[in-house]
């Protein structure tokens, strides 16, 4: 998972969801009522998602787990729990299928105040509460954090095709930086290319942790022959 900017709406977009919140309000502010709204809302959906669209990373990645395409309009907060925010642009996120209906569902877990314990990459910076393990493809919750638990078990962070996922998009990133690197210091052209696609692979979410690696642990976690590779890559494409 990695920080995301989330994108103001255009005013006739916000407009139009104002107006279908009045709509959920208007018929009670039940979940059934915000439910059956939402099924039928194809034009504020539409601009929900091509508001997203842009915010996601890569080919339109998941922004939950950074590997399967985003076919699912997420309600952060489900409209099971909230169904007055079923309308909400700051509510919406885009996922995978599995994500969302897998994993996720209608799951919310908050603290005893009521503050809600799972990251919104688009709210808060993911690295706050979670760190990934390159060398093993898992993420673990920095200092114990409830929240990043709690990420990590209703996302299913770490099931085992993310995993093994990880740990191939890692061995498949050092290599790819080492050629990029290459080619930056002979001037080649292709070295874009090859940069863009490394961007638009799936798990990205590895990329941005090796770039966040420290000096005293990078040649370790990376190798010796690619961390001069890695310097250049952090100063040219940042997160």
């Amino acid at each position: 998972m990695i920080p995301l900017r989330r994108i103001p709406l255009p005013t006739n977009a916000e407009t139009l969801l104002t107006k279908w919140s009045g709509r959920v309000s208007d018929a009670g502010g039940s979940s059934k009522a915000a439910r059956d709204l939402w099924v039928r809302a194809a034009r504020p959906k539409k601009h929900v998602r091509d508001a997203l669209e842009p915010m996601a990373r890569g080919n339109v990645r998941c922004m939950y787990c950074d590997d399967s395409r985003a076919t699912d309009i997420d309600h952060f907060q489900p409209i099971e729990k909230a169904p007055l925010r079923t309308f909400v642009w700051a509510n919406h996120l885009l996922a995978c299928s599995y994500c969302n209906s897998n994993a996720k569902r209608s799951r919310y877990p908050v603290d005893q105040d009521g503050a809600c314990l799972l990251v919104d990459p688009t709210v808060e910076d993911p690295a706050d509460h979670l760190v990934l393990l390159l060398r093993s493809g898992e993420y673990l919750a920095v200092n114990d954090s409830p929240k990043g638990q709690q990420t990590i078990d209703v996302f299913g962070l770490n099931r085992r095709d993310l995993v093994k996922g990880r740990l191939d998009a890692f061995d498949r990133a050092c290599s790819n930086i080492r050629d990029w690197f290459v080619l930056i210091q002979d001037d080649d052209p292709h070295a874009d290319r090859l940069a863009q696609a490394l961007l638009d692979s799936p798990f990205i979410d590895v990329v941005h942790a090796m770039t966040r690696l420290g000096p005293a642990v990078a040649p370790t976690v990376v190798g010796q022959r690619t961390v001069a590779a890695l310097d250049a890559w952090r100063s040219v494409h940042s997160f």
